[in-house]
């Protein structure tokens, strides 16, 4: 899948601090709110760690979040649970990756109590689990994570995954939309007034995308080659994307030191202009 057209091109010092702030939360076992833009679904959701998991603070999410309570989980675990998704053909506004939904074979009643579904999805995150030890369909709604994260997608799946999986907790997370009292959808204004009463870090998507693009190595070096042109020799090195299938190339001439920051190009590929001298654009003038 290719990469999220809405990475940031500059990432604020805010960002970073509110990520930050986040993990912290993440890793002592608590509560994050993470919000998404505007123009997507405009919601927020509580968001903690799956193995954090208790009939305490699904009982939280229950009465003050009032959405529906999900499980976003990395594929592998999901194929290894042998957890299919609901539709093969996902004709859902944002595509949302819902599993078939399951309860916990044994040590539950009836599988709706918060107890029964934190023990349902602290089973999910069980590396000892198998297919074995779940029942379908049941009360926990597990998500299927997409491969790279808020890097490809910006969804809630992805955004509490990577969050979860930066605080250093497994990477699965438990996921709440929440709701106005009067059962409308929660906006800015009131998700910060819960974010006030329990004292709850608030994380856009966004930030969690320009702390992955400012923390993280997203390419690996490849192949180089010799690179002979008009203009004189030249070194081509290849790298490749961890986040999807692309590839860059690199093209310098000399001896490169590290000590001194290096001038950087950066030209958009043109297959027409650049291999072919089209003339409907100046691509192919533009690297000359």
């Amino acid at each position: 899948m290719p990469m999220n057209p809405n990475i940031p091109d500059i990432v604020d010092a805010k960002s970073i601090m509110d990520v930050e702030r986040g993990i912290e939360q993440i890793k002592k076992g608590g509560i994050v709110i993470l919000v998404d833009d505007e123009d997507r679904e405009n919601e927020g959701d509580m968001v903690m760690a799956s193995e954090d998991a208790t009939a305490e603070n699904i009982t939280l999410m229950m009465l003050e979040a009032r959405g529906l309570i999900c499980t976003p989980m990395l594929g592998d675990d999901l194929d290894r649970l042998n957890l299919p998704l609901q539709v093969q053909n996902n004709t859902a506004a944002h595509r949302t990756a819902f599993t078939v939904t399951v309860d916990a074979a044994s040590g539950i009643t009836t599988g709706i109590s918060s107890a029964d579904r934190a023990h349902t999805i602290q089973l999910l995150v069980d590396k000892q689990s198998s297919s074995s030890d779940f029942v379908q369909p049941g009360h926990v709604f597990p998500l299927r994570y997409e491969e790279g994260g808020v890097l490809v997608r910006t969804g809630h799946t992805e955004g509490s995954v990577d969050l979860v999986n930066l605080a250093g907790k497994y990477p699965s997370a438990v996921i709440c939309e929440i709701l106005n009292p009067d059962g409308t959808m929660a906006r800015r204004p009131q998700l910060e007034e819960v974010a006030k009463k329990y004292d709850f870090p608030i994380v856009a998507i966004a930030d969690v995308i320009a702390y992955r693009m400012s923390h993280e190595k997203l390419v690996e070096r490849g192949a180089e080659a010799r690179l002979p042109t008009d203009y004189g020799v030249f070194t081509a090195v290849a790298y490749d994307s961890v986040v999807d299938a692309s590839e860059h190339i690199a093209v310098y001439m000399g001896d490169i030191d590290d000590s001194e920051p290096v001038i950087v190009r950066v030209e958009s590929e043109c297959l027409t202009g650049h291999v072919f001298g089209s003339t409907r654009c100046d691509c192919g003038d533009q690297v000359n």
